[in-house]
């Protein structure tokens, strides 16, 4: 049996990670803050601590999830916390890897290590503008060192980055969306034709486990999309049929959301991740064999 090692095991993606590589009656040892009661667990907060050096003995692939995302304070603030969780404990699990003879090593990284896409176009791997903020800007350091680590020791290195993902017990902004349409208070959102690139659970997981065994994936990164982009609309809709709300026939007028950014502009920020594009191609995974099977504007148990 191979030994699997997994951080972030216990987030959104990780715990589907986990789910699939059992069904595969692969032996997996997690990273954790607490103890797990099923995996071999070594307990660590990558926040504070270093990671023992004995983590990854017997470990034939690293699949590294973990990393700060969200956090309620201002990102400014505690930029030397993004850089010691995305950069740093990647760097050094990287290399404790490569100490401890770990064949393949999975990155999740992030759309956002990439930059903003540019308007009206799908961006790929080879597009980089700024990194989208602090949290962008330390996953991308951590890709470039990574891919470093990798070239010069042989490791299987490969990249992943997500688009917005999208599922069964789906977290954060989606999460937020969907609560308020379950409530009635989220308002039916003007259909601007914008394009935001979204991933099915399901179908990242189909990803990541593809870039871990071909060999073509070696030293390369991978956007993961589901190859249809969607307005802000749409989504708003899939949502509605979701969880068994009616469609409104009626939408905010676009105006209003703009008046609201001239009288504030502390929301500009918001409403542009609202309504704006965030469109990405992942081409490249495809012609690696990558085929998404789930769709958006498919289904209706998509958030349930």
């Amino acid at each position: 049996m191979v030994k699997v090692f997994i951080t972030g095991a216990t987030g959104f993606i990780g715990q589907k990670l986990v789910a699939q590589l059992k069904r595969q009656g692969e032996e997996i040892k997690v990273l954790s803050r607490s103890q797990s009661f099923e995996y071999e667990t070594v307990i660590c907060d990558l926040q504070r601590d270093n990671i023992p050096d004995e983590t990854l003995d017997g470990i034939e692939t690293v699949f590294h999830l973990a990393g700060l995302a969200h956090d309620v304070r201002d990102a400014s603030e505690i930029e030397d916390l993004y850089k010691k969780v995305n950069t740093n404990a990647t760097v050094q699990l990287a290399k404790l890897a490569v100490s401890s003879g770990v064949k393949r090593f999975v990155f999740i990284s992030s759309v956002k290590a990439g930059g903003i896409s540019t308007q009206g176009v799908c961006a790929n791997e080879k597009d980089h503008g700024d990194p989208e903020g602090v949290y962008g800007k330390t996953k991308r350091e951590a890709e470039l060192k990574l891919l470093k680590i990798g070239k010069e020791s042989g490791m299987h290195v490969s990249i992943v980055r997500p688009s917005l993902v999208y599922g069964q017990n789906v977290k954060g902004n989606l999460q937020l969306m969907l609560s308020g349409i379950k409530k009635g208070w989220f308002p039916p959102l003007p259909e601007t034709g914008n394009k935001r690139s979204m991933i099915h659970l399901d179908d990242l997981l189909n990803a990541i486990l593809l870039v871990a065994e071909d060999e073509r994936a070696n030293g390369e990164i991978f956007i993961a999309t589901d190859g249809h982009p969607y307005s802000s609309r749409e989504i708003y809709n899939a949502m509605c049929s979701g969880v068994g709300k009616s469609i409104p026939k009626w939408s905010v007028p676009k105006l209003l959301f703009d008046i609201a950014t001239l009288i504030n502009p502390n929301i500009k920020y918001k409403i542009n991740k609202l309504l704006g594009n965030e469109c990405y191609s992942s081409v490249k995974l495809e012609k690696l064999g990558f085929s998404p099977q789930r769709k958006l504007s498919e289904m209706n148990d998509t958030f349930l």
